[in-house]
């Protein structure tokens, strides 16, 4: 069984993350008002998101939204890694069947 890098993975699913914000950030400044409410009442099962919708957020909130979603997913990546890494005995075989 090999093991997770701890890092490598924070750092794969932290940068997932921050850029899936950012496409998220690209479709509202480049799409309709209405696709875009439809399109993320879709991916929230008909939740409808029309009153939490911000139009109007200055660029340095996109960025500080960013790097918060960049460390949450860091930390996610993480403990992912750390969790799959547990199991993991040194010396032994970890695949007990």
């Amino acid at each position: 069984m090999n093991t997770l890098s701890i890092r490598r993975l924070g750092f794969a699913v932290g940068v997932t993350a921050a850029l899936l914000y950012l496409g998220c950030v690209f479709v509202m400044l480049t799409v309709p008002h209405d696709v875009v409410i439809r399109f993320f009442n879709s991916l929230l099962h008909g939740w409808d998101v029309a009153p939490i919708m911000r139009w109007d957020m200055p660029w340095w909130e996109v960025i500080v939204g960013a790097l918060e979603t960049l460390i949450l997913g860091w930390l996610v990546g993480a403990v992912l890694a750390v969790f799959y890494n547990l199991p993991r005995r040194p010396g032994g075989n970890s695949d007990a069947r």
